[in-house]
């Protein structure tokens, strides 16, 4: 089923059929959920309330109250499936049922207990539609006695037929058992989606499809998925009945065909190896709001779109499989005014492309606003890499401390693209090795590039030579900013750079700069550049007015 699009692509079918300090704004705190014998209600009292949807949908904490009644007034028919006779000892599946209730303006309640399924559940082209559970739990049959197509309990609209309004919440799906992976609903609506509380306990491990999959069919609708939780991950296809069938497994979250606006608000993923959010469709808008996503491979999580956010959430890679080769934090891609503000992103078990956030060649521009990145562990890895074809970018209040084998903390790599790169107000910080020659906290090789009041303290593990900035590229300013390092604060090769009003200093001795032959037009003014400048052969140096003590 799958097809590699660039370098990374979803195993999904896509045809249809401030300061970094202040961790506030509603993210899930992680060490809440280490636990998983903690009761899920408990921990949504204090999460589900905590802000309202950014789209104009009201974020419920209705699993605190266990009671769905507020909603019967929305449709013309509430049904209790157990009065309609569906099991709910977990016995008899329960689909039959729901077939005979499968009605538009209708409300299915589930009372507390078990309820197996063994085949899918399908509803399209409906007006208005949904399922709520009441301290519900879903219990899919294993692989092998899953009846008909084996990849969905619930499949509620589709990309030409959709639903207009579907509703979805208060379920938790029972996993635990092997071979019984499956994904829990896919939906397609027009106008309005809302999927809240889902809690899906154990492995996906039969390699199907991963738990979720949601879509916005029209620009003007709107979505939220509020609480879908999964934190078990997924196993890697060749471990799972279906291996051979597709590429590397299940991906946690797709909404690769999504046109409105849809926010994920305090999702959780665990380790899957096929992304964990995989939402980079380049129409709509995705907003992710808080959350938890955590190892999973190809990136954790993966954003497209217009004026898309990434808001407040942790993600976390701490542990890896033998195949995971590439766990991104955050990656952006096919969008336009994409904004990453407030994530904290933490890796300590890198593979030496498993970057904090890449912004790849299909980003158009993007803000990344108080964000802290820390990167640990024995490997190479890089912190925020721009690709050559990214456009406009922003990297403001936004802290990197990098402690790995090697590896450039930021990386602008070379582009013929002049669209602006700036940061300001960016600190980088820690103690980093120079393993395969990736020595430099800051490698700009793009043209019009900036940086305002930026601090960078780069020193070297076990006596590697680390350098603050080396810039390749043409017309780099650097304003009042602090660079230090054990070798050199600025190496340029480039042409028409400007420092001014800042200080540069080596902690090894060296000079504060040093300018190779192919260096053109330099401008250093007003600076404090301790130990001078070393000039193998620049043209044109202009220096004025510095301090070199």
């Amino acid at each position: 089923m799958s097809e590699r699009s660039g370098t990374q692509r979803s195993n999904e079918d896509s045809s249809g059929h401030s300061k970094a300090t202040d961790r506030g704004g509603g993210r899930i705190n992680s060490k809440e959920l280490t636990s998983q014998s903690q009761s899920r209600r408990t921990v949504l009292k204090g999460t589900a309330a905590a802000c309202a949807a950014g789209v104009g949908l009201t974020s419920t904490a209705s699993a605190s109250s266990n009671s769905y009644e507020q909603y019967y007034d929305d449709y013309r028919t509430v049904v209790d499936v157990t009065d309609a006779g569906a099991d709910n000892s977990g016995n008899e599946s329960i689909t039959p049922v729901l077939e005979e209730l499968r009605e538009d303006d209708t409300l299915l309640v589930f009372p507390e207990g078990r309820y197996y399924m063994d085949e899918q559940f399908r509803f399209t082209g409906f007006d208005n539609f949904g399922l709520v559970g009441q301290d519900a739990t879903l219990v899919p049959a294993t692989y092998w006695n899953f009846e008909g197509p084996q990849y969905r309990l619930f499949r509620l609209g589709l990309s030409y037929k959709p639903g207009n309004h579907i509703r979805f919440e208060g379920f938790d799906i029972d996993q635990t058992a092997p071979d019984t992976g499956i994904r829990t609903i896919e939906a397609f609506a027009a106008d309005r989606l809302e999927v809240r509380d889902i809690t899906i306990y154990g492995q996906h491990d039969s390699g199907t499809w991963g738990p979720g999959r949601f879509n916005i069919t029209e620009a003007d609708g709107k979505g939220i998925v509020d609480q879908f939780w999964a934190p078990d991950g997924g196993e890697w296809i060749n471990d799972t009945p279906t291996a051979g069938d597709r590429w590397r497994g299940p991906t946690g979250i797709v909404a690769n065909m999504n046109k409105g606006t849809l926010q994920f608000k305090h999702c959780w993923l665990g380790a899957f190896p096929d992304n964990g959010l995989y939402a980079k469709n380049s129409n709509g808008t995705i907003i992710v709001h808080g959350g938890l996503y955590r190892n999973s491979n190809g990136a954790n999580v993966r954003v497209g779109g217009q004026n898309s956010q990434i808001r407040w959430p942790t993600v976390e890679v701490d542990s890896m499989r033998p195949e995971d080769r590439s766990q991104r934090g955050i990656r952006i891609e096919n969008g336009n005014g994409v904004k990453v503000y407030g994530a904290a992103v933490t890796i300590t078990a890198p593979e030496p492309t498993s970057h904090a956030i890449s912004l790849m060649n299909t980003c158009q521009s993007a803000r990344i606003e108080n964000t802290q990145i820390d990167i640990q562990g024995s490997d190479v890895n890089h912190g925020i890499v721009l690709s050559p074809g990214c456009g406009e970018t922003a990297l403001v209040d936004t802290t990197i401390s990098h402690e790995t084998a090697g590896g450039f903390p930021l990386w602008i790599m070379d582009t013929d693209r002049t669209d602006r790169v700036i940061g300001e107000y960016l600190t980088i910080t820690g103690e980093a090795g120079d393993a395969s020659g990736f020595r430099d906290a800051i490698r700009c090789e793009r043209d019009n590039c900036r940086f305002n009041e930026i601090q960078v303290e780069q020193s070297g593990r076990n006596g590697a030579n680390r350098n603050a900035i080396v810039n390749s590229g043409r017309d780099l300013t650097v304003y009042k900013s602090d660079l230090q390092a054990d070798r050199y604060p600025y190496i340029d090769t480039g042409s028409n750079t400007l420092v001014l009003g800042s200080t540069l200093a080596s902690s090894g001795g060296n000079e504060a700069v040093c300018l190779y032959s192919s260096s053109e037009n330099p401008t250093f003014k007003q600076n404090r550049l301790v130990n001078g400048i070393q000039d193998y052969g620049a043209s044109s140096v202009t220096a004025w007015s510095n301090d070199y003590n």
